[in-house]
């Protein structure tokens, strides 16, 4: 069996999926003339409040709140040294790469969700991948398996490997007995997700920014410290993404290849550009435009990949381990390399980062899964009670059992997934790209950009009625966040 998962997990990423995406986000980054470098302002513009709220939705801020927390996971810590240990320093270049080139995905794919979104039963917001392949191309079949796929995904794969991650680090860091750790972790997400989107959403916006900025710190009192390795940090890095270091050791074509696997492959766990995740949340967004949510998550992809990816790569890399012969997993990896640069506490410090990060993302993944339940079930809102206590169910056995499998699972499930979402994307470019320039023809005449479905013929009869028709805030907005 794990030889079968190897071959698929082969075929998807190295033959179809690397080129799928490096192919469509050059494409989309020409297109767009190179948006992720001439709107970089926009990107913190679209952020700023709207005059009126709109109570079947969330704003800017809470919409990259709540996606940037499903977004921090376990992969900014121990993926990019896992990476780092298979692809080398070069994979931390080719992850910035994809990510760069990713954000103009980011910008498309939330867009859409914004163009198509719907409302549930109970008159909120609601939309995403599922949606627009329903809507925007007419296959209701191809929204439904990627309703599935999400389902699936997040709530038995990568819930459990966020909650198994956090019971391993706890109980080796502070010797908490995985059963005790299990139960309080549980008995949160239970209060969390029982509290609602409201909960969900108020969580996101206070621990995102607390715990963020608490990394970034970690990460720059270790640069610090290690401050006279930096400059050769970075040429190792530059050199081994082309296969300098390799080409002297006789392996040029294998070390450039792996590293450019790796670091792409870890781009796409970890800013998800692409995979079809954020839109989802994006969706649940009230905002006159479309395209401002698309700038948004754009800064989202940015702030996780080359600010807190980056910041676990130069932990690792000024630490000089990853030349060290060690026998050492990722997390010892990064729990020797804190150690070393600022005198103990690794193990420590991040078991509390895995389990602020691992926590949101599940919060985050939980999101996803009520939202493309809603989608199979026509936004009827009645079985969410059900899919939460599966769901607890499922992060109990994930904190307590042991399935390395899963890893190989999950790579599998993510290809497939943003394979799917990328199809759709490159049939609805046309018409997202026009949203895009209809946003900045607004802007370049000094409007706050507004969206009228009517300017755009091809959506006729596609989008919900109703749904750009701005709704003043009501009683109903207390009540509705269930």
């Amino acid at each position: 069996m794990a030889s079968l998962f190897n071959l698929l997990n082969e075929i998807l990423w190295e033959s179809i999926l690397i080129y799928f995406l490096l192919g469509y986000s050059i494409y989309l980054t020409l297109r767009t003339r190179f948006i992720q470098f001439r709107h970089w302002r926009e990107m913190f513009a679209s952020l700023k409040p709207q005059a009126d709220s709109d109570p079947r939705g969330m704003s800017a801020w809470q919409t990259l709140a709540v996606t940037l927390s499903g977004k921090i996971g376990v992969g900014n810590l121990f993926g990019v040294a896992m990476a780092l240990t298979a692809g080398g320093p070069g994979a931390i270049f080719w992850m910035w790469v994809i990510a760069l080139l990713g954000m103009p995905i980011a910008l498309i794919e939330t867009t859409l969700a914004q163009v198509f979104k719907t409302r549930d039963q109970q008159g909120r917001f609601r939309g995403g991948p599922a949606e627009y392949m329903s809507r925007g191309l007419g296959m209701r079949w191809m929204g439904m398996l990627f309703a599935l796929l999400m389902i699936f995904s997040v709530g038995v794969i990568f819930n459990t490997l966020q909650a198994h991650a956090i019971t391993a680090t706890l109980n080796a860091a502070f010797q908490i007995p995985p059963l005790y750790s299990s139960l309080g972790l549980v008995i949160i997400f239970g209060m969390v997700i029982f509290g609602g989107l409201r909960a969900i959403v108020n969580m996101s916006v206070w621990l995102v920014p607390i715990m963020s900025l608490a990394y970034l710190a970690l990460g720059s009192w270790v640069m610090i410290a290690n401050l006279q390795q930096l400059p050769a940090v970075f040429l190792l890095i530059f050199k081994s993404a082309f296969g300098l270091q390799e080409f002297v050791a006789g392996a040029f074509g294998y070390g450039v290849t792996l590293a450019m696997t790796q670091g792409i492959q870890q781009g796409l766990f970890a800013n998800e550009a692409g995979v079809g995740s954020a839109p989802n949340v994006a969706a649940l967004a009230a905002v006159r435009h479309p395209a401002k949510i698309g700038f948004s998550q754009m800064l989202g992809v940015f702030v996780d990949t080359f600010v807190l990816c980056s910041a676990t790569a130069m932990i690792i890399l000024s630490s000089g381990l990853l030349n060290a012969p060690s026998d050492h997993n990722s997390a010892d990896l990064l729990q020797r390399a804190i150690t070393l640069s600022i005198g103990g506490g690794g193990p420590q410090w991040v078991a509390l980062f895995v389990l602020a990060f691992a926590f949101t993302s599940i919060i985050a993944g939980y999101l996803y899964a009520e939202n493309n339940l809603l989608f199979l079930q026509h936004g009827r809102t009645g079985s969410i009670y059900l899919l939460r206590l599966a769901m607890m169910l499922m992060l109990l056995v994930g904190c307590l059992t042991q399935m390395s499998w899963l890893w190989q699972t999950a790579s599998i499930f993510l290809a497939v997934m943003t394979i799917i979402n990328l199809t759709a994307l490159l049939l609805l470019s046309g018409l997202a790209l026009k949203v895009v320039k209809d946003y900045e023809r607004q802007l370049l005449i000094g409007k706050e950009p507004v969206f009228n479905p009517q300017s755009f013929p091809e959506l006729k009869d596609h989008c919900q009625s109703g749904i750009w028709q701005p709704e003043k805030p009501t009683a109903r907005a207390d009540s509705s966040a269930q």
